[in-house]
């Protein structure tokens, strides 16, 4: 079998798949309440975001929670599909010595910020907001994402002897522990990265589709099948759920997609050793965080804004851009910056 053959026809699968279920999945959503409310938004930081308030107004209704079928269609496909590649007697490469763990790792990262990012959905959508379990505040929040962080940062050094970083031109430096540390910092980044960069229709899923490709093709160039494996099912899974996502939105993605899927890119940089080549693939994510937190510090300390408005996509509406033409101008942006990141990890 060709060896573009495997991995595209999984890819093609799992669109196929997921496009038969997420019509019923919206209509669930509907049927449970499970949308977006008209109310005074707030940013992962906590502060209130007028800007989104006034922009986004006329979205209040549409079905939130389009993460959860794409982390269940992902997790269930690959666990049918994988031990089938082994009854047909496919060879399950890896650049890792343990196969198990590295499924271990992706599916933990996968499944529990996803339950973070559900338990934040239900909260706000449900408005539970009290007292006791349900009056997690943001810093809870966060501290949960460096306990999770963490957590996985000592599995991927424990148990996959992971503990080095390559920069190109430069070389691979060996952290030794504080890999851990190191690895905890970049996972919670990029799941409050992502989570904030999911503020218009179709850009944080089209950008993290596009950043997927250029890690699957890393994937692929070192041979480990259930990294290209699980990649392809979710950048398959990701193409159907965009088709409802893009301009006018039917369904959002939710803290339970940007949080598992920002954590879970994260960790599919540090298993292929190549957090450099993340940086520039992740870096309209990047640009989006460090908008917001300069916005906030400016405020706090400064008493004053910097920017129009935080994140950078609020900037780009208050300044006059039109929501399409800032998230399609986003991918092509993308599509560079992915191919960037490859060539220099080729080099």
């Amino acid at each position: 079998m060709n060896t573009l053959a495997l991995p595209l026809g999984i890819l093609l699968f799992s669109f196929l798949l997921t496009s038969v279920a997420i019509v019923p999945f919206i209509n669930l959503l509907y049927f449970l309440k499970f949308q977006r409310l008209q109310q005074q938004s707030r940013d992962v930081f906590g502060s209130l975001t007028p800007v989104f308030n006034l922009f986004h107004r006329k979205k209040a209704g549409v079905p939130v929670g389009g993460g959860l079928l794409i982390i269940t269609a992902v997790s269930l496909l690959f666990a049918i599909m994988l031990p089938l590649l082994r009854y047909f007697g496919i060879n399950i490469t890896s650049v890792h010595r343990d196969i198990t763990s590295e499924v271990n790792i992706l599916f933990f990262t996968f499944m529990s910020f996803g339950i973070l990012g559900l338990y934040d959905d239900i909260k706000k959508f449900f408005q539970l907001e009290a007292t006791g379990f349900f009056g997690l505040r943001l810093k809870h929040k966060f501290i949960f994402q460096l306990i999770l962080a963490f957590i996985i940062s000592i599995m991927l050094y424990q148990n996959l002897g992971i503990s080095f970083i390559n920069i190109p031109f430069i070389g691979t430096f060996n952290l030794g522990m504080f890999y851990i540390p190191f690895a905890t910092f970049t996972i919670v980044a990029f799941t409050n990265a992502v989570n904030i960069t999911d503020g218009l229709d179709g850009l944080a899923g089209g950008v993290l589709m596009i950043s997927l490709f250029g890690l699957w093709i890393l994937s692929s160039t070192i041979l480990d099948v259930p990294l290209s494996m699980f990649i392809a099912l979710w950048i398959g899974a990701l193409l159907s759920f965009l088709y409802f996502n893009v301009f006018p939105a039917r369904i959002f993605m939710g803290d339970v997609g940007s949080m598992a899927f920002g954590a879970t890119l994260a960790v599919i940089g540090l298993l292929l050793g190549k957090v450099f080549s993340l940086v520039i693939i992740g870096f309209i994510f990047i640009l989006e965080v460090t908008s917001s937190l300069i916005q906030l510090l400016s405020k706090r300390f400064l008493k004053t804004k910097v920017l129009p408005a935080a994140p950078l996509h609020l900037s780009l509406q208050k300044m006059g851009w039109d929501e399409p033409k800032i998230v399609q101008r986003a991918w092509v942006v993308q599509i560079l910056l992915t191919l960037f990141g490859v060539w220099l990890t080729s080099l």
